[in-house]
């Protein structure tokens, strides 16, 4: 049984006491390895003396394209409908298709903060949105900078801002050169948060707080700067990485937030609730979760904006994937196109993200590299957000760093047939963007089942989401599941044990990790 009250905070003493019994036998291993290292340094070195040395190949570049709240049940490569991604569907046909990947924190910034670190949540402290990330973690972009490459970013950071709304001023929008762009030492177009997608709210940043309004759509423009630094850094010897994060499908879901050609597009689609749809709020939801009768009105045409958005999100994509090819970068570059969370739509009695349901967890997850990775190919590895950033590494040849939490799985994805028993442990903090207890959970989800707990009542659900994809049976109190649910408990919170995770009220990280809404401590860092 996984630790409860006191036992709760005993759990990271426990590790902490386990690791000073290990460290005299810890040190031992280090100093044979570093006497190791050094017996292959002199052969080495000797060897270096006879042997001409070899050119060192190029390393490949990265192109990772994330878009925003965009559900893997609404891409057409899954089944979804009205499947509207002709382009993407063809990037599936030409990539790694990892079905089984989900968002560890399926909220943005969250996400954002895992994606950069490997870290989970309790340990980046990005336990809500609109909170300063601490600039002390070793990121994605610094091991990308120190092994070569050039690293650039555009579009939402969504990481430094540390007051709750007033998203236009420059003072949360924009994010100085420095330690708090975790690496990002290149081109970096950025903006805090919004998704208002047409000026005067379109906007973005350089170097300076001076606000550079985009003319036209933000997605296509942003779109084009993609285009545009490809073309640059294609011309340059050295392996670049380009992040790219697209603002759609997030809503606001109105019509003047979406190109009229695209709207014309659904104006005859039908649009309807979700088979899971209930009329009543989920008693566990925070005010971003919850639907009130009007808004529950306008579900359906939330929809038909969401998927025009989705729509030219797809356009977007496939101008994305011609200038790559265009340009000869594709044998040479890793392209990943993911989503950062998904979207309810009234399912479970919840609109938004925050909650382990499929449709907020689950993402489309696609991974191109021609002649290396199987096209077409499906990989159903359990792949978690903190699991990126060390499988990008070690595709890339470069190091992980020890402080990343999540695995490297690349080697499922060399070889598909692998078999992998490990699931995912998914969490939520707190609410959305503002302090509040009551809404905690943290979740297990493996192939076939997910199991997930309340800490403020206490309750438990089990869920069988290949048999009943919808997740409308609750195995949770049905005979039979006993073991079941205990192994994935146990499993879940041996996960947690090692992060030092002891599952705590919102309230615990705003008043022991948090000054000012700047994050100054984690469960596994203390600045």
């Amino acid at each position: 049984m996984p630790p409860e009250g006191p036992d709760a905070s005993r759990a990271g003493a426990f590790f902490r006491a386990m690791e000073q019994e290990f460290a005299p036998q810890k040190r031992m291993l280090q100093q044979d390895e570093r006497r190791a290292c050094a017996a292959s340094i002199r052969t080495k070195r000797t060897e270096e003396r006879t042997v001409l040395p070899m050119p060192t190949p190029k390393r490949p570049n990265l192109l990772f394209v994330f878009a925003d709240q965009l559900r893997y049940a609404s891409v057409g490569y899954t089944g979804g409908r009205p499947g509207l991604t002709p382009h993407i569907d063809a990037l599936r046909a030409q990539s790694l298709d990892l079905c089984n990947a989900v968002s560890g924190h399926p909220v943005c910034a969250p996400f954002r903060a895992s994606l950069f670190t490997g870290k989970y949540t309790t340990s980046t402290g990005m336990v809500i949105n609109e909170i300063r990330i601490s600039p002390n973690h070793r990121c994605i972009a610094h091991v990308l900078n120190e092994g070569g490459y050039e690293t650039a970013y555009i579009g939402k950071w969504h990481l430094y801002a540390n007051e709750l709304g007033n998203h236009y001023d420059p003072k949360n929008s924009f994010v100085p050169k420095g330690p708090d762009r975790l690496g990002f030492d290149g081109f970096f177009a950025h903006y805090g948060f919004h998704h208002e997608y047409y000026a005067p709210h379109a906007y973005y940043h350089l170097d300076t707080p001076e606000k550079i309004y985009h003319d036209g759509y933000e997605p296509d423009c942003v779109t084009d700067m993609a285009i545009g630094q490809l073309r640059r850094l294609a011309a340059g010897n050295q392996p670049f990485s380009l992040f790219l994060s697209i603002g759609t499908p997030h809503d606001p879901w109105t019509p003047d937030n979406v190109p009229a050609e695209y709207l014309e597009r659904v104006k005859d689609m039908t649009f309807e609730l979700p088979d899971n749809y209930l009329p009543q709020n989920d008693p566990h939801a925070d005010n971003w979760a919850r639907l009130s009768d009007e808004e529950r009105a306008e579900l359906t045409s939330w929809m038909r904006c969401y998927h025009a958005m989705v729509a030219n999100l797809d356009d977007n994509i496939g101008r994305l994937m011609r200038a790559v090819d265009e340009l000869g970068l594709a044998e040479d570059t890793i392209v990943i196109f993911t989503s950062d969370h998904g979207e309810c739509f009234g399912a479970h009695g919840r609109r938004a993200k925050n909650i382990f349901y499929e449709e907020a967890v689950r993402v489309p997850f696609l991974m191109r590299w021609p002649g290396r990775l199987q096209a077409g190919g499906t990989c159903d590895v359990c792949l978690n957000t903190v699991d990126i950033m060390p499988t990008l590494l070690s595709m890339l040849d470069l190091p992980i760093p020890q402080t990343v939490e999540g695995n490297d799985l690349s080697g499922f994805l060399f070889d598909a047939r692998r078999a992998s028993e490990d699931g995912a442990l998914m969490m939520c903090c707190g609410p959305t963007a503002a302090w509040g207890d009551g809404y905690e959970w943290r979740a297990y989800r493996t192939k076939r089942y997910t199991y997930a707990v309340y800490r403020g009542d206490g309750q438990e659900l089990l869920f069988d989401h290949v048999e009943d994809p919808l997740q409308l049976r609750d195995l949770s109190k049905e005979p039979g599941y006993e073991k079941l649910k205990a192994s994935l408990r146990e499993a879940m919170w041996d996960k947690m044990r090692r992060i030092n995770d002891t599952f705590e009220a919102n309230s615990y990280y705003r008043d022991h990790w948090v000054e000012d809404r700047i994050i100054r401590r984690t469960a596994t860092m203390d600045n």
